[in-house]
């Protein structure tokens, strides 16, 4: 008789941080980032540890915020299907402090006419700010579609687009 020998899925280590957007709540397995979240009120849950990952990313969130930092070395890894995948890899090719629209997103993609589909695996990304989805925009330059909220969006690239560093605190922009 033999015996299966199940292996524990590694657990997910949390942390709620603020920035001058509002909370944001990072997860990761260890060894990448596989979530970040930007909240309007605290988790009812709390923090679940801390490792290396999480505090890399919290540095690099910092030094991004204050203008310093362009580019996002903390590993990612974020759970999605094979096309998402895809989206979120040419979301990380989209230059700091740059735009694109949505159908310039699907032609990168390798497919033009799959606009929708990108928009949907563009609201589906679960590494926002650092897999910068908002910098996608609508074919006429507004500022449609971001699951962080449009005044988020709007203060991310106005920080992208030279006007210095956001401030800092826990309430994000609109938000008193």
């Amino acid at each position: 008789m033999t015996t299966a020998t199940t292996i524990a899925a590694p657990a997910s280590l949390c942390r709620t941080v603020p920035g001058p957007i509002g909370l944001l709540r990072l997860v990761s397995d260890g060894t990448a980032i596989t979530e970040l979240e930007m909240l309007d009120a605290s988790p009812s849950d709390g923090d679940t540890g801390a490792c290396p990952v999480l505090e890399q990313a919290i540095a690099e969130l910092e030094e991004y915020f204050a203008g310093k930092r362009r580019k996002f070395d903390v590993p990612l890894k974020p759970k999605g299907t094979e096309f998402q995948q895809r989206v979120w890899t040419q979301l990380q090719g989209i230059p700091y402090g740059q735009t694109i629209s949505y159908r310039e997103l699907a032609t990168r993609v390798g497919d033009p006419k799959a606009v929708r589909a990108v928009g949907m695996a563009n609201g589906r990304n679960p590494i926002g700010l650092i897999i910068p989805c908002h910098r996608v925009i609508g074919a006429d330059g507004s500022l449609v579609g971001y699951s962080g909220g449009l005044d988020r969006k709007k203060a991310l690239l106005a920080l992208e687009q030279g006007s210095g560093s956001l401030s800092t605190g826990t309430n994000g922009p609109g938000k008193s």
